[in-house]
């Protein structure tokens, strides 16, 4: 006979990023029968104090669910700042956190890019979910979500206008510097130049394609089908320069920005269901 503990083990996913930090509510099926359900979820802005970040989502999602924190069985924290989650019951790479959310949502996925805060990756996925390569780009913020956010600064436009203004252009710009500081500089000068704006941005998502292009080739080349996870894959002008780049269609999430906090959550109702069983 099934108890109450049997079928209804909360589970939480943190992902303490560079700018946001994005919480999963997870409730799995202790019997195996059915997939894990999203309780919740929340992302705040990270704010450069991640402990405090990190409690805050966590509190926030909290009362999405009316629970408490006593209803959580297992957290896994995973991003930028994991190891600052005191309460996570273990801490996970990004990379593999990335990878495992990826393949619960699409099951024929096999490269995940993300772009991230402060850095971009590219992962090959196994059929499990399990992670065979990657490479990434953490030297430099070009090509990364806070390189985009200062490009919209210059251009003075928000992150969404921006990717949408940039597939209107039939102009071919190239810029010649995706460092941050050289690119914003690069842009004062052509708008000096009477430059259109779409233009610009255009030239600025085909500069961050480029760049990925180069990460894919390091990591052995593209296997379909492709993810793209992040708050960067929010960008239709982002996710359009990089499928003319690659030469396919990108499988985007309804909430990219939460896979890195959903892979987590599925690896802590795995631990969490494992470690009912020990006890039993």
């Amino acid at each position: 006979m099934e108890t109450k503990t049997d079928i209804d083990l909360i589970v939480a996913g943190v992902d303490v990023g560079s700018l946001y930090t994005k919480v999963v509510l997870l409730k799995p099926d202790a019997r195996k029968q059915e997939r894990p359900s999203i309780v919740s979820y929340c992302m705040n802005r990270s704010g450069g104090l991640y402990k405090g970040a990190a409690d805050k989502a966590v509190g926030d999602v909290l009362k999405l669910a009316g629970l408490q924190m006593g209803d959580i069985d297992y957290v896994v924290s995973t991003g930028y700042g994991r190891h600052l989650v005191s309460y996570g019951g273990s801490e996970i790479t990004e990379i593999s956190c990335h990878a495992y959310g990826a393949k619960f949502l699409f099951p024929e996925a096999h490269t995940v890019i993300d772009i991230g805060g402060q850095d971009s990756k590219v992962i090959s996925v196994d059929d499990k979910g399990g992670v065979y390569s990657f490479v990434m780009n953490d030297k430099c913020a070009a090509g990364t979500g806070r390189f985009l956010e200062v490009m919209a600064e210059g251009l003075d436009f928000g992150l969404r206008q921006m990717g949408e203004l940039s597939l209107l252009s039939d102009k071919n710009i190239s810029l010649s510097s995706t460092c941050t500081v050289f690119a914003e500089s690069e842009i004062i000068s052509l708008l000096s130049e009477g430059y259109d704006k779409g233009d610009i941005a255009a030239g600025i998502y085909r500069a961050i394609a480029n760049r990925m292009m180069a990460l894919v080739a390091r990591n052995g080349g593209v296997e379909e089908r492709v993810v793209m996870s992040g708050g960067v894959a929010k960008s239709i002008g982002m996710v359009r320069a990089l499928e003319k780049r690659m030469g396919t269609s990108l499988l985007i999430a309804e909430e990219p920005q939460i896979i890195g906090a959903l892979g987590a959550a599925l690896f802590a109702a795995e631990r969490a269901t494992e470690g009912r069983k020990a006890r039993r």
